[in-house]
């Protein structure tokens, strides 16, 4: 899909093509075991090889909302993708997203921060990915920096 055919689509449809991208992304690299989970070791993964990050998901919920170290390791974390040219979302329901990205939705309570990484043998590439890139770049031109994305319902 290009940019344009991601801008002629509706807003409904563009967020509901989008969330199922996200979904088939963070599956897929679950699977290529591409993934960094939680707040804190993504900031070491960001830290130690900031190129190897090729997507960032950021949750957040309703209980988190006043939580401000949380909120101050969101913004260190938007800063860091900005200056790093990492594409970055963020979705609504953390639940959901430990859903996706772990065997069981208790196994991951510090889902606030997903990275998705590049492997090594950069063998695998992901059609969804490239579908989620070109839906942050659309964004950032109208100056919507990060933007919110809403998982698909089971």
């Amino acid at each position: 899909m290009t940019l344009e055919e991601v801008a002629t689509q509706k807003p409904s449809e563009r967020a509901q093509c989008t969330g199922k991208a996200l979904e088939e992304v963070l599956v897929s690299s679950k699977a290529n075991d591409c993934l960094t989970i939680g707040v804190y070791e993504s900031a070491k993964v960001m830290n130690v090889d900031p190129d190897s990050v090729s997507f960032c998901v950021l949750a957040m919920d309703e209980e988190f909302e006043c939580d401000i170290a949380l909120q101050i390791h969101f913004t260190l974390i938007q800063a860091f993708c900005f200056d790093n040219d990492i594409s970055i979302v963020s979705v609504n329901d953390m639940q959901r997203l430990s859903e996706i990205v772990g065997d069981n939705a208790e196994q991951f309570e510090d889902a606030h921060c997903v990275l998705i990484t590049k492997p090594a043998e950069d063998s695998w590439e992901d059609p969804a990915l490239e579908k989620l890139h070109l839906f942050c770049e659309e964004s950032r031109s109208y100056n919507e920096w990060v933007p919110e994305i809403t998982l698909p319902e089971r």
